[in-house]
């Protein structure tokens, strides 16, 4: 299997979903659905007790899906996602015991950064590809054009509080490759099971871009 790069994994779609699994019989429905919809890279966070079962599952029956594990917030969780068959992680800050972590497992690692020392720390650790978050806390659209003038060779991949309406906002900026965003997979449809929704909304991502 082909291991896939940050900036590979970040530049297949607009959009990558972040995905809170509380079910696990839910897993491949909802990867299937939103693969369907042509968003093949997806973020199961680390967030609910099933969420390396999930991907494990994902992994093993939804092979189109490039399958991430999100919120690793421990040095064990690299480990842990990497063997449950996530093809990436993706962390929302960095720490020296989690750059250790990414190093000594190879796990592709997108962390999260929130301020320019932490961009620097994230820059001077080996990365040029970082998730700006929480991105509308941290000062959304006019934060990543700040940033584009002190760091040209960042790409970001902003996360948090970002939807269908602003994503087109940050996907017009020349230091972004994509955004995450929750809202491809609603929790109202998760319960009802109703996937055709979700392969709509991830259809409906599969198009965005600058406005």
């Amino acid at each position: 299997m082909h291991g896939l790069t940050v900036l590979e994994v970040i530049r297949i779609g607009p959009v990558i979903p972040v995905l809170a699994i509380d079910e696990l019989a839910r897993a491949v429905p909802l990867a299937s659905a939103l693969v369907a919809g042509g968003v093949r890279v997806l973020e199961v966070t680390l967030r609910t007790p099933v969420a390396l079962a999930a991907i494990r599952t994902i992994a093993r029956e939804v092979p189109e899906a490039i399958v991430g594990a999100g919120t690793l917030i421990r040095p064990e969780d690299f480990i842990e996602a990497r063997d449950a068959g996530a093809r990436f992680g993706v962390s929302p800050g960095l720490t020296p015991a989690l750059i250790e972590a990414a190093r000594e497992s190879r796990l592709p690692l997108l962390p999260g950064v929130m301020t320019p020392s932490e961009v620097i720390a994230a820059r001077l650790a080996g990365w040029r590809e970082m998730k700006l978050f929480p991105a509308r806390q941290a000062g959304g659209v006019g934060m990543l054009q700040a940033l584009a003038g002190p760091f040209p060779d960042v790409t970001f991949c902003p996360t948090g509080g970002i939807t269908a309406a602003t994503a087109p906002e940050f996907l017009a900026l020349p230091n972004v490759a994509c955004v995450g965003g929750s809202w491809l997979a609603p929790k109202t449809a998760l319960v009802a099971g109703d996937w055709q929704r979700v392969t709509a909304l991830a259809r409906q991502a599969s198009g965005l871009g600058p406005r």
